[in-house]
């Protein structure tokens, strides 16, 4: 599996309390980027007043693959965040000055 391990389990289960996702605290960076994408997400379709049907038909992304994302069930591609910034016109993954500097 791409990935290793490490994604055998869903971000949000990194998450030192997962029940506080997307606001957790996550010592993993690759599960804090997902958490940081899933925020955005949720507030580019409340800013915009777009319903995850209406992202889906706009984006060419699964309605259930971005529940899941917003969620913290899954891992999302890259071609999926890439449509889903193309579509709502918002960037989504995290500059490196955003993200948990644990390097």
């Amino acid at each position: 599996m791409v990935g290793g391990l490490a994604r055998s389990r869903p971000p949000r289960e990194l998450a030192r309390d997962p029940e506080s996702w997307p606001h957790a605290v996550i010592d993993d960076p690759a599960a804090d980027v997902i958490q940081a994408i899933a925020r955005t997400l949720t507030e580019a379709l409340k800013s915009q007043a777009k319903s995850l049907r209406r992202v889906a038909d706009g984006s060419g992304v699964n309605r259930q693959a971005i529940a899941d994302l917003i969620a913290g069930r899954c891992w999302p591609d890259i071609a999926t965040v890439a449509r889903l910034e193309d579509f709502l016109a918002v960037p989504l993954y995290p500059p490196r000055s955003k993200r948990c500097q644990l390097y």
